[in-house]
């Protein structure tokens, strides 16, 4: 068995450590995940998905709130794994292991190199995208590729989607991977820096929407930013977070003007119609549009900003 540390936090890094501990070829010794945090309104304190796994298997877990000046347990071991950690893992700790830090990154390297490759991927509208594995270096998503496998994007898929669909194929990538660079089967494949493309770490203020924009490009932003950070508008100014759209193509008129038909609420776009199915008002909870209009006679024909 091969000894590893695994680095993850999110439900995406959960499911590659789960298919490392099905395989039966692992020994990890253990697992480092982000110090539990508050969440939602409540602030509770919650654990991430990666913990509660290693939990669950009664793993070794290890949570700094840094890993600047941390050192790992002195026991010997091969590999450290990482997935969706969250914080820089600095180079005394890459070079740690006997074997080398392998990463699994949610995009096609060198392409979206950094924190939301997936969200940035359906944002720009990108019909493609892909899992890499890698070797780390002290760079962000820097490293030689060891194997990618491309993946294709729907015309609906959405963050929780596309991240379903990208489960299995980084899981058994990864699986069938690690076993032929440690036996010296695979040439590690230096990055073409001249395609690197770099994605950043997305706050609340991303997924305001700009009517300005084509439908298109606002029905792109919410597949990528749903469900967080959300999309969202003012009205009246108050922040009015759009939970489920779709674009409906349709003449031009005044650009975040509200027009309804049998209680469906449609919002004019730089070239047609975004129509809103659940809506939520600020201090408020999620309504469909027939709710809401039944609570906001004034939603039509206003403004949109």
């Amino acid at each position: 068995m091969v000894k590893t540390v695994f680095f993850g936090t999110q439900d995406f890094a959960a499911s590659i450590l789960e298919a490392i501990i099905v395989s039966g070829e692992y020994e990890i010794t253990a697992v480092v995940t982000q110090p539990d945090r508050p969440v939602g309104r409540s602030q509770e304190t919650s654990k991430s998905p990666v913990k509660l796994l290693a939990e669950e298997h009664r793993l070794n877990i290890l949570q700094p709130e840094s890993l600047k000046n941390y050192s790992l347990p002195p026991t010997p071991y091969s590999l450290n794994i990482v997935c969706q950690y969250g914080l820089i893992i600095p180079k005394s700790i890459l070079e740690t292991p006997k074997r080398s830090s392998i990463n699994v990154h949610t995009s096609l390297l060198p392409k979206y190199r950094g924190a939301s490759p997936i969200q940035s991927s359906l944002v720009n509208g990108e019909t493609e995208t892909g899992v890499t594995i890698m070797l780390m270096d002290e760079k962000m998503d820097h490293g030689p590729i060891l194997a990618h496998e491309k993946i294709n994007i729907s015309a609906d898929d959405t963050t929780e989607i596309l991240s379903e669909k990208m489960k299995p194929v980084a899981a058994n990538l990864l699986l069938k991977t690690v076993p032929e660079y440690l036996a010296g089967e695979i040439q590690p494949t230096p990055q073409d820096e001249s395609q690197a493309t770099f994605c950043k770490i997305l706050s609340r203020d991303d997924g305001k929407v700009d009517w300005n924009n084509s439908t298109e490009q606002i029905y792109n932003q919410y597949r990528g930013l749903t469900p967080w950070p959300g999309i969202w508008t003012t009205w009246y100014n108050k922040r009015l977070k759009l939970l489920k759209i779709t674009p409906s193509p349709s003449r031009r008129g005044t650009v975040g003007e509200v027009n309804v038909v049998d209680n469906r609420i449609f919002v004019h776009a730089l070239d047609g119609l975004i129509e809103a199915t659940e809506l939520q008002l600020e201090g408020k909870k999620p309504m469909s549009s027939a709710e809401f209009l039944n609570g906001y006679q004034n939603f039509i024909g206003s403004i949109l900003k």
